[in-house]
């Protein structure tokens, strides 16, 4: 199947994660304001076609880290914990004054491994999603890594973009990620690497090309969790995109279908279900 015969222009609800790496500057770790104030602008955008949006946002760790001044990535989860604590209150005050200048409304979601296994808080944040898109809002959201010790597993909320998908009844996930999409070798080690532009069914050979490094000393998401995301994702019955976040204006292209990326296609299977995923995969 041909990229162009998604025709992602009528998709109906759309899951974007993008990564720390993608919203700083490499040179310094500080947030780059030009990229998020293009990536707000995209967002409104996917809106205003009459798409529900909704993004996973990180970098709240890594904001707090630079806040405090602290160097290098912590650790110890009470230093990440306390980071994740002023770093995604910075965040959020940062989202919502560049959401408010294209005059849209955004809404903060915390979400733990609990917020999902538990069936009486899976279905209340399910109803609140729903009720954030009714309104026209676009839920930010992202692990509350304040009280979560589960943040590692989660994968630089590779996973979670996934698990939202599936819990919102999404139809796409946008990973932007600081890679083109998934290739058949490594690409920084083999110029002979080929991007994989479709993948129409999730099988071994696909898992064995996963690599666990994206060469980022920011984020902390690896070839390997964005497979864990599309298992996730496909299974759930979404189709979802692995493109370079480099440049956000990538966005836009995706619903031209006119963009580098790879495309994992969509499989529904009505057995599976995400709790049950996350119980025996995280614990």
């Amino acid at each position: 199947m041909e990229q162009n015969q998604f025709a992602f222009q009528k998709k109906k609800r759309v899951v974007v994660k993008i990564g720390s790496s993608s919203l700083q500057y490499a040179e310094s770790g500080k947030l780059n304001f030009t990229k998020l104030d293009h990536l707000v602008r995209e967002l409104c955008n996917i809106r205003n076609r009459g798409m529900d949006v909704c993004l996973v946002s990180s970098g709240a760790i890594a904001v707090g880290r630079q806040t405090l001044g602290i160097e290098e990535r912590p650790q110890d989860i009470s230093v990440k914990q306390a980071c994740a604590a002023i770093g995604q209150a910075r965040l959020m005050m940062i989202y919502q004054k560049l959401f408010a200048e294209y005059n849209q409304v955004a809404g903060q979601v915390l979400m733990t491994k609990n917020t999902m296994v538990n069936p009486v808080s899976r279905e209340n944040a399910r109803h609140t999603f729903d009720e954030l898109f009714r309104l026209g809002a676009i839920p930010i959201v992202n692990e509350n890594d304040t009280v979560s010790t589960y943040e590692m597993q989660f994968g630089d909320n590779d996973t979670l973009s996934a698990i939202v998908t599936s819990l919102v009844g999404a139809d796409l996930l946008i990973l932007l990620s600081d890679i083109d999409g998934l290739f058949t070798d490594d690409p920084h080690d083999n110029p002979d690497a080929r991007l994989i532009e479709v993948v129409e069914e999730m099988d071994a050979s696909i898992y064995e090309m996963a690599k666990s490094s994206t060469g980022s000393d920011v984020g902390t998401g690896g070839m390997s969790t964005k497979m864990t995301a599309a298992k996730i994702a496909t299974l759930s019955g979404a189709d979802m995109i692995i493109a370079n976040g480099a440049d956000v204006c990538i966005l836009h292209h995706i619903f031209e279908d006119s963009f580098r990326g790879t495309i994992f296609q969509a499989g529904k299977r009505d057995s599976f279900r995400i709790e049950d995923f996350i119980l025996e995969t995280i614990g």
